[in-house]
């Protein structure tokens, strides 16, 4: 495809230069679905509705927009005071960046059909001058082409059987029998059946580790039904990260938002769903109720413990919420950096302050890049701290500003990107994607294909309006 690049010169994309050397070591970056920071005016919540959805993320816009089509009067509760969920357009140094979810690609047959019926705008971000990756004693750098080839090397391996435990991924339990053992084993158990070396377990583990919340808590299965999605091939599986909206993720969103034309609610954080009898009946935080017929509760797994449900939701809700399925120390990062080697992609042991970080592209003065983080103790307005971590990388680096977001102590997301556990997709999702009395569930997490992505989001969001419309 050929994207729209904002203003300035056409510049070449980190896409193309992966298509062309054939390889990427961008796999870890798959997470982190939901939208952006719209300041979205807020209407009048007055009257009788249908449907009450709790959640102003993708999911939840998606099923609003949804149920309008089928004739529902629609309420939209959000926490905060914008939309987006898990994903944030903001503005750092002028620009527009998003601070959760932001990708899209051919291959998500949900979110990529959104952008073409709004017609969204997208580019890519630009190609790296080189990459860093772990050794021995330290890191290396390497050409693009080197550092790309080797992860693909790599990772490879890991996925092998998948098309036999995976045929069709948008069905992932079609061959159950073969998955179910697959789905009991770890990252961490996975890379321990192999023979590497002590660099290149850093080089991988570090990619796996790193977007799994830690390789010893993710499970084979969630990336590699992301393999399979990307039809069993390594450029699409990298690849998958790389189209984004030119003025973020808000874009999209705030159009969908528009055709759902339902009244929404900021600043209202959901104390307490009730769900007896023939209506739902929904109290903030503020002590506002609100009812309807039904609701769809559209905020991440890991916040499902936080509000009342009365009666109670059944264990296996609760004890994935307790448990999580999103990354709960996931953290995201912009950051302006100035370097004598150029633009640098970088990727770091699994234990890492900073995993990864992956330019955007060049400004007047160095670069705009982002980056992801598990370090709980990574502080993200310590810009001290980010330099150190920068500079592991790069020790002739200069930080000059840094935006960052610690999703993990986001009272309203308690996680960033999906990542499941073992045993998360064959014993729990089935269960938790199901309705409970006039109560249906949305988000990326519960996602049957593109789970962690916008696109599952979307899925999941339409989902849910025809269980509470059909119901």
């Amino acid at each position: 495809m050929n994207p729209v690049i904002p203003s300035g010169p056409q510049r070449t994309s980190r896409r193309a230069l992966l298509k062309g050397a054939g390889a990427t070591g961008a796999a870890a970056l798959l997470g982190l679905a939901a939208t952006s920071p719209a300041r979205a005016a807020q209407r009048s919540a007055a009257g009788v509705y249908d449907v009450i959805v709790i959640g102003a993320g993708f999911a939840g816009v998606t099923a609003a927009r949804e149920l309008r089509r089928s004739g529902k009067k629609v309420l939209i509760l959000e926490a905060r005071d914008r939309v987006g969920g898990r994903t944030w357009t903001d503005t750092f140094l002028g620009e527009k960046v998003d601070l959760g979810g932001a990708w899209f690609d051919e291959t998500h047959p949900n979110a990529w059909a959104e952008l073409q019926r709004y017609a969204v705008p997208t580019t890519t971000d630009s190609a790296p001058d080189a990459t860093v990756f772990p050794t021995d004693t330290g890191f290396r750098t390497y050409t693009p082409a080197e550092g790309f080839a080797h992860t693909e090397q790599l990772v490879t391996p890991l996925f092998d059987g998948s098309r036999d435990y995976f045929p069709n991924p948008l069905d992932p339990w079609a061959r159950e029998d073969l998955l179910r053992p697959v789905d009991n084993v770890s990252m961490r158990a996975k890379l321990s059946q192999y023979s590497l070396s002590p660099a290149d377990t850093k080089w991988l583990s570090g990619a796996m580790g790193g977007l799994a919340g830690g390789a010893a808590r993710g499970a084979l299965t969630q990336m590699a039904q992301w393999w399979a999605l990307s039809n069993w091939d390594y450029k699409k599986f990298s690849n998958a990260y790389s189209v984004r909206p030119v003025q973020g993720t808000v874009a999209l969103i705030q159009a969908m938002l528009t055709e759902a034309s339902a009244d929404l609610v900021l600043n209202s954080p959901v104390a307490s769903v009730t769900h007896s009898g023939d209506r739902v009946q929904v109290v903030t935080r503020g002590g506002v109720t609100h009812q309807a017929a039904k609701a769809v509760v559209a905020v991440p797994v890991n916040v499902w413990k936080d509000i009342t449900f009365n009666p109670g939701l059944p264990t296996v809700y609760r004890e994935a919420s307790t448990a999580t399925i999103g990354v709960p120390t996931a953290k995201k990062l912009w950051l302006h950096i100035r370097s004598d080697k150029g633009m640098l992609f970088t990727r770091g042991e699994e234990t890492a302050p900073i995993g990864t970080i992956i330019p955007s592209y060049r400004l007047g003065d160095g670069y705009l890049a982002y980056a992801f983080s598990i370090d709980p103790a990574l502080d993200v307005a310590n810009t001290q701290q980010i330099e150190a971590a920068v500079q592991r990388f790069d020790p002739g680096a200069t930080l000059l500003a840094a935006r960052g977001h610690d999703w993990g102590n986001d009272p309203y997301a308690r996680g960033g990107w999906t990542f499941k556990q073992p045993g998360q997709l064959t014993r729990t999702l089935r269960s938790i994607q199901q309705p409970v009395g006039r109560v249906a569930f949305a988000n990326s997490d519960i996602a049957t294909g593109w789970s962690g992505w916008i696109d599952g989001a979307i899925e999941s969001g339409r989902r849910a309006a025809a269980h509470v419309a059909g119901a």
